[in-house]
């Protein structure tokens, strides 16, 4: 039976490990308890969220039993790894919220039931914390030196790295701490940027326990030019439906670059290698045969079948057909938005929410990167009848992969 670590390898989905060859030969031996961390600093989970999940359920898959942990304490301070600038503060009220709305995504994709699962929230102990026991129990096995050449805090030296947050990494330390104490927990995996973070977890348990416990991080989602994944002209690609539409998130996926389908179908899906082995050998048009299959699985991991179906349809409609479908995204028009009967070009992109400003709508324009009715627009000041509105309405297109049908309600 293949360990769990090489279905972890031949997906990708291995960056770095402390003493692999001893973890491997735990996992294939013992079923363990492992944590991976998630900060509540947002009111939903994201795409770059979904990598640590998708590890989670290929271990519970495997018999392990997942804990996660809900950043209520650690949110407080904020990691700066990866951060140009001290992340926003917030207060517990709003912190316990965030932690809540994740917890309930994350049931959507591992299974809670009967202690398969465990869900943990830190400011249960950092909260509690006194200062001056904090530095005798755990700050003494921190090295300055070694802590300031850690990857996580290189980025913010020159731009300044503020004490509270100089704690984060001895905060997550304490964090595998006490789950090894409460759960006998021996793994914390995360992306390769929490790498130092995760290593100081590992030696602090060393130190105050004598065992050995492991970490593994997960390589970050890039494209192959290295830039991060997940991020759209919205902002983040969000997993809940009511900041990103199931549509959005499916044409995210199916634009993605030719050179990046393949390995992203490996990180975020669970098809079959042989499956995906097959899509790898698509060349030229072809290959949108996979961008589909990795965009329909992906919706459907995240919002359900019926979604996935519904945004395959839109997009082979419009993309396929040429033409209007129910499940496309809309937008509509009122009578405030006409003058004399009539909308101009500007307006309505303003409108329809498919510009942000006039003069980003008048750039598109004369560029030439909006369609409306299969009509190329090259005049800022045309202007359109409002009956073009009525029923159906009209499909307006941004670019090549932007499609909107507006209507007049």
């Amino acid at each position: 039976m293949q360990n769990v670590l090489d279905t972890l390898a031949s997906r990708g989905l291995v960056a770095q490990s402390t003493n692999l060859d001893a973890l491997k030969k735990i996992l294939s031996k013992e079923k363990i308890k492992f944590y991976i961390g998630f900060d509540g600093t947002a009111d939903s989970l994201h795409v770059g969220h979904f990598i640590p999940i998708v590890l989670m359920k290929h271990m519970q898959n495997a018999g392990h039993t997942p804990i996660a942990l809900l950043g209520t304490g650690t949110t407080l301070i904020g990691d700066p790894t990866g951060k140009s600038d001290m992340r926003k503060m917030l207060d517990m009220e709003e912190i316990n919220k965030n932690a809540e709305l994740f917890r309930r995504q994350i049931s959507k994709y591992i299974d809670f039931s009967g202690g398969r699962a465990i869900v943990e929230r830190n400011g249960d102990w950092l909260c509690e914390i006194k200062y001056i026991d904090m530095l005798r129990e755990v700050g003494l096995h921190f090295s300055v030196n070694r802590m300031l050449a850690a990857e996580c805090f290189k980025n913010r030296m020159e731009r300044g790295l503020s004490f509270m947050e100089f704690n984060y990494m001895i905060m997550q330390s304490y964090d595998f701490l006490q789950l090894y104490r409460r759960h006998s927990c021996l793994l914390q995996m995360g992306g390769d940027d929490q790498w130092s973070n995760i290593i100081g977890g590992v030696e602090l348990v060393r130190r105050k326990e004598g065992r050995e416990v492991f970490g593994l991080t997960v390589p970050l989602l890039t494209t192959k030019e290295g830039r991060k994944m997940g991020k759209t002209e919205k902002g983040a690609l969000w997993l809940d439906p009511d900041k990103t539409s199931p549509y959005d998130f499916f044409q995210y996926w199916r634009n993605i670059g030719d050179q990046d389908v393949i390995n992203t179908m490996k990180f975020i899906t669970f098809l079959p290698p042989e499956e995906i082995d097959e899509f790898a050998k698509l060349e030229d048009s072809d290959i949108n045969k996979a961008k589909e299959r990795l965009a329909f699985e992906v919706t459907k991991l995240i919002h359900g079948e019926d979604e996935a179906k519904k945004a395959l349809s839109a997009a082979q409609s419009v993309f396929v057909a040429g033409g209007a479908d129910a499940n496309m995204p809309s937008a509509s028009l009122s009578e405030e938005d006409f003058t004399e009967g009539k909308i101009e070009i500007l307006k309505l992109l303003l409108a329809s929410g498919l510009a942000p400003s006039r003069s980003e709508g008048r750039r598109l324009v004369t560029q030439g990167g909006i369609v409306v009715g299969g009509e190329k627009i090259s005049d800022p000041a045309q202007e359109f009848e409002k009956a073009l509105f009525e029923g159906e309405g009209v499909i307006v297109k941004k670019g090549k992969k932007v499609f909107l049908r507006v209507n007049f309600s």
